[in-house]
């Protein structure tokens, strides 16, 4: 089993991957954060599994999901679900992990390392097993790429290492900053961390998941955060957090088609048109009030994308005049929006194989029992001091 590793990346390093660079598809959708519940956290003992238990956890939870099993368990009938071959291989293939750590550090909007610990206590116990974990951290200066684009991009958030109160502020690694303390909670459980300068955790895992599907493996992406609904598909799963159930919930493709009745591709260029307020991106709705969401619906059904229905309405009529108007007049406006939701695949990060090892969990235990004690003391000494 490989060491733990944390991994600060510039970009000025240039590193080049051997693959080529994804394209950016037309078939992705938007970037809508999903606050976490404002509840208070208490992690119970069945959270957190025990070094004498470890084992037998693992063979238990390497093959679960939340919402049932991910991989066949041997002697199930998966002819059921498709053919033989198709399971057999799918069942061969290494499940590797993607966390997305800034997310999972609030309650609500309020930022809480409690509720971090909480919910990664969830995961080692009732998610990952011994599966290879990378947890990326946001960079500093990662939204500036989409604020050149669009200045109203994310403006109401401030900096997440900048949030934290008194208490968790002195939660720290020798660095001095409140994620750099996450991160060094993370390696001792034998994850990788990676934080690239310049860019969202989101662009830093959408490249990785491309290079990782090259290499024949799954993915699974652990986060709250809408955004990866882009990357799903048959190989590509999200698991998200659910406070009104306390657990991680698996996502997949047929979730998303059962949910939206489109495929993931005609969801952004919806959401494209119609704007995400939650990132401060505006819609057409904004300079056309009487374009709404049925209009925007019905035509990305006609046209599939909305690269194909700007390109048709510049050449010919595609409804109604008000419409047509707005296509043409604000086709610009419409593709710096897709340019702002969409997900970068091309960033410059090479995927390590040993990032890809198996993950030594018998730590787990102790590690996240020791960060919950430091907490809870750090708080305790705050009251005191107030």
């Amino acid at each position: 089993m490989a060491a733990s590793a944390y991994v600060h990346l510039q970009p000025h390093l240039s590193i080049t991957s051997p693959h080529p660079p994804l394209s950016r598809s037309s078939t992705e959708p938007t970037r809508t954060r999903t606050r976490i519940s404002t509840k208070a956290y208490k992690l119970r003992a069945s959270n957190i599994p025990s070094s004498s238990s470890c084992s037998s956890s693992l063979s238990r939870s390497k093959d679960r999901t939340v919402g049932g099993p991910l991989l066949p368990k041997k002697g199930d009938n998966i002819s059921r679900t498709g053919s033989s071959e198709e399971n057999i291989c799918k069942a061969k293939k290494r499940r590797v992990f993607f966390l997305d750590v800034n997310p999972l550090c609030y309650n609500g909007s309020t930022p809480s390392l409690h509720s971090f610990a909480h919910w990664i206590g969830l995961f080692f116990s009732q998610v990952s097993g011994s599966d290879p974990i990378i947890a990326v951290i946001d960079g500093e200066g990662g939204n500036e790429y989409r604020r050149q684009l669009l200045p109203s991009y994310k403006a109401h958030r401030r900096k997440f290492t900048r949030q934290f109160s008194a208490p968790h502020r002195s939660i720290r690694s020798p660095g001095g900053r409140s994620h750099e303390g996450v991160s060094h909670f993370l390696r001792k459980c034998n994850v990788t961390v990676l934080k690239m300068e310049g860019h969202e955790a989101d662009d830093v895992v959408a490249t990785l998941v491309g290079q990782v599907l090259q290499m024949g493996h799954r993915v699974v992406i652990a986060s709250p955060d809408k955004d990866f609904k882009q990357l799903i598909t048959e190989n590509v799963q999200i698991v998200m957090p659910m406070p009104e159930f306390d657990r991680w919930s698996f996502y997949t493709l047929k979730h998303y088609i059962a949910q939206y009745s489109c495929d993931p591709g005609s969801d952004l260029s919806l959401r494209c048109i119609m704007g995400d307020e939650v990132d401060g991106v505006p819609g057409i709705q904004h300079v056309v009030p009487g374009f709404g969401r049925k209009t925007a619906l019905k035509l990305i059904k006609k046209y599939g994308s909305l690269d194909n229905l700007l390109d048709a309405a510049a050449v010919r009529t595609v409804g109604r005049q008000y419409a047509q108007d707005a296509l043409t007049k604000y086709a610009d406006y419409l593709r710096r929006n897709y340019e702002v939701l969409s997900l970068r695949r091309d960033l410059d990060v090479l995927l390590q194989e040993e990032w890809l090892s198996e993950r030594d969990p018998c730590n787990d235990s102790v590690v996240l029992s020791n960060f919950v004690k430091l907490l809870g003391e750090t708080c305790d000494l705050s009251k005191n001091r107030y």
